[in-house]
Parts: structure tokens; C-alpha cells; sequence
């Protein structure tokens, strides 16, 4: 492939760290080497994840975020006439979605297939009918000529224990962000200075209810404790849940829930909030806590995929088994309660984030990867 670039097809819908990893994605590869194309959903994202001065070539197709055997179809049939039509040397598939059109899309070609699920699908419910069925055609779908290509080591690892990928299927390139120049609050600021900060809609996979409860126990020490929850409003099926919750608990002065903004905005918030929680049940590398990092917050986090790949105990913040409350409480407490701490731990985050979560430094090795795929 002397003097010609590589043709990367990027397949994918996108929502949340899934756009954020195509923007990063975009925005640093090697322009001269590479020519990034795009597959997605017909909703109008571009703006957001994809800069129009770029001239990337994109191409629209209906893609349901649910599974639909006849739409799915449909969308890989239309993939592949793509692939043909372009001459595609590599497909990078993004999210359960992607990875599932893509990989329908090669059945009986040679050009291979970079799966980056961004947490598995069948994690995204208790149901046990709905999460066998996802999980076996995730267990099939590997064999469909394609490498996991996954977004945390923790991920990986779960790729080979529960998917059932040898490790010579799998690939590491941590999720990874530019750093980030803060700029004046461009919303009107209702929350009062000292306050704790999230990201995430109010869904199964963020367990916003567990968060909730978490204030109601700080608010017992801590009277006026505040915390901003930043997402609020998109696709958010668990918004009355939440909102009936925090009702329930007497705290709707505890807490301010403000719908999609400004991403200069998100930044601006979480910089100036004392520390960042999740209490996700799964993750892939979740971009909200690598911000967090790259503003040199300190974090407090469930224990699960991905979380634990970003927080090293008592190093830059504190991981918290299962759905325990009380434990997060009492984490909580050990940072803002310590002025030390909170400037120990921030300055850890930092150097976590410079050291293996800048796109800056880590573009090198995802080309590396699409370079020895070919």
C-alpha cells in the first residue's frame, strides 16, 4: 500500500462515549496515512463529533438502536455495498450496534473488522431472557473475521472470560481525550459553589438511584452537601424514577439536575466541583471519569469495568464494591474532609491522565494497530 492511504471505515450510532471516541479519533490520526469514512444513524450528529472542515465522507443509514433483524440486515446489506464501492481496507466497528452491522456486512469477505464494544451489550440489563440472547450473539458474532479491539484492560479481560475470545483475538487502545482548556460558564449557575459533580442519564447502566441515596446519607453530616448531575434529558428512561426518588428523600435542594449542555460547560463544571462520582454497573473507559482525570479531580467510583481502570485506590480517589451506599458515604467524606486530600488525589488524576489517557501521546498506537491489521 505504497502511497496510498489507508481506507478506515468507521461503523457505528452515535451516542455518548461513542461519539467522543470518533471525534478523538477524527480529529488526531494521521491525515496523510489515513482516510477515515463514516457509517451512522440518520439523526444529525455530525456536528458534535465530526468537523465539517475535515471533509470526511459520510454516509447516512437507518440504524435502530434496538435489535431488528430486518433493519440490521438492511443496514449491513448497504455496509457492504460501501465497502465495495470504496475500496475499504479496514472497518472499525463502534459500540454492540456497530460491531453487529459490520461484522454482518463482511460474511464472506476478506476485510476485517476492529470491534470496540464500549461495555458489551448484554450488560445493559437484568433480564435474564434478554441478556443470554445478547451475550450468545456476542459469543458468535466473534467468529465473524473481526479483533475486539478494547477501550480499557478491563474490558479485554472480560471479552475473554465471558465472550470467549482467545487473547490473540484481542487488541488494547485505551479510550483516550485531548486536553481540555477550560472557558467561562456559559449557563447560569443555580448550585452553589462547593459541590459534587456526574455525568451520566438517568438509566439502568448509570444506577443515578444509588447516587441519590448516597446524598441522602451525606446530607446527614453534611446538611447543605450539593451535587450537579450533568446529561440529564436525552434518553433518559429513569428520569421520573429519579426524580420521585429524590422527592422521597427530602433533597431536591441537595440537588441540581441539569439537562445536555455545552460540552464547555460540562467541563467548566466538573473542574470547579470538589470531586466527580459514578456509580455505573458497567462501563467500557468511561470518557466522563477520563475528563475528570484530565481537570485533575479526584474520584470516588463503583467498582466495575472500566472505573477500575481509571481509579487506583487511595492513589487518585477511591473504587466502591457493588451498591453499597454507606461505603461511598465514607469515601466521600475521606476527600472532602481533607483539604489535603482533595489536592493529593486531584494532582494524581493528572498524572494518570498525562501518562496513558491523552490522544495526543496514544495516536501512534491505535494507527500502529490499523497499520499490522491490513
Amino acid at each position: 500500500m505504497k502511497n496510498q492511504k489507508i481506507k478506515i471505515l468507521h461503523v457505528l450510532r452515535v451516542a455518548g462515549g461513542v461519539g467522543i471516541s470518533l471525534k478523538m479519533i477524527l480529529a488526531n490520526i494521521n491525515k496523510d496515512k489515513f482516510d477515515n469514512l463514516v457509517v451512522l444513524e440518520d439523526e444529525d450528529y455530525t456536528q458534535s463529533y465530526i468537523d465539517p472542515k475535515s471533509k470526511t465522507q459520510i454516509y447516512r443509514l437507518s440504524i435502530p438502536r434496538e435489535i431488528s433483524i430486518f433493519k440490521d440486515i438492511r443496514a449491513a446489506w448497504k455496509v457492504r455495498k460501501i465497502i465495495n464501492k470504496e475500496k475499504i481496507n479496514l472497518i472499525h466497528a463502534h459500540s454492540s450496534k456497530g460491531g453487529l452491522i459490520a461484522r454482518l456486512a463482511v460474511i464472506g469477505k476478506k476485510t476485517k473488522v476492529l470491534y470496540t464494544p464500549q461495555a458489551f451489550s448484554y450488560l445493559s440489563t437484568d433480564n435474564k431472557v434478554k441478556r443470554y440472547i445478547f451475550l450468545s450473539a456476542e459469543k458468535i458474532l466473534k467468529y465473524f473475521n473481526s479483533i475486539l479491539l478494547a477501550s480499557s484492560h478491563s474490558e479485554q479481560i472480560r471479552a475473554i472470560k465471558e465472550v470467549g475470545y482467545k487473547e490473540k483475538q484481542t487488541i488494547l487502545f485505551n479510550n483516550a481525550i485531548e486536553p481540555i482548556k477550560i472557558t467561562e460558564l456559559e449557563i447560569e449557575q443555580t448550585w452553589p459553589d462547593n459541590y459534587l459533580c456526574t455525568v451520566g442519564r438517568p438509566s439502568y447502566q448509570k444506577r443515578l438511584d444509588m447516587m441519590i441515596k448516597v446524598i441522602a446519607e451525606l446530607k446527614k453530616e453534611i446538611p447543605d452537601i450539593h451535587l450537579v448531575i450533568m446529561g440529564v434529558g436525552f434518553y433518559s428512561p429513569e428520569l421520573n424514577k429519579i426524580k420521585t426518588l429524590i422527592q422521597k428523600l427530602d433533597i431536591e435542594k441537595n440537588i441540581s439536575l441539569l439537562e445536555w449542555t455545552d460540552q464547555q460547560n460540562v467541563y467548566y463544571i466538573i473542574k470547579h466541583s470538589q470531586l466527580y462520582i459514578s456509580t455505573a454497573r458497567y462501563e467500557g473507559l468511561p470518557y466522563s471519569i477520563i475528563e475528570a482525570l484530565a481537570l485533575g479531580k479526584p474520584v470516588v467510583a463503583t467498582d466495575v469495568d472500566g472505573n477500575r481502570d481509571l481509579i487506583i485506590d487511595n492513589y487518585n480517589g477511591f473504587l466502591v464494591p457493588g451498591d453499597d451506599v454507606l461505603d461511598m458515604k465514607n469515601k466521600i467524606l475521606k476527600i472532602i474532609n481533607k483539604p489535603e486530600k482533595l489536592k493529593e488525589f486531584g494532582e494524581n488524576s493528572k498524572k494518570l491522565f498525562e501518562e496513558k489517557f491523552n490522544i495526543k501521546k496514544q495516536i501512534s498506537q491505535l494507527e500502529k494497530i490499523y497499520e499490522i491489521m491490513l
